[in-house]
């Protein structure tokens, strides 16, 4: 069976980032960020260092969304 990759958000590497429209497959939304596009990030550890990026730019941000 094959793995289903993980999706993090471009901007903030949050993993709360779903299809806006799922008859767009384009089209992203972050729930944490509010970042809406077309660019999703499947590796992990590049989003490890978006979000250290992220956090370090705004650190009023809840922690409750990584």
């Amino acid at each position: 069976m094959k793995e289903l990759k993980r999706k993090f958000c471009p901007n903030c590497g949050s993993e709360d980032i779903k299809w806006t429209i799922p008859q767009n497959w384009s089209i992203w939304e972050c729930f944490n960020c509010g970042y809406m596009g077309p660019v999703v990030v499947e590796d992990f550890e590049i989003a490890e260092e978006i979000k250290k990026k992220y956090k370090s730019k705004h650190p009023h941000k809840n922690e409750d969304y990584y």
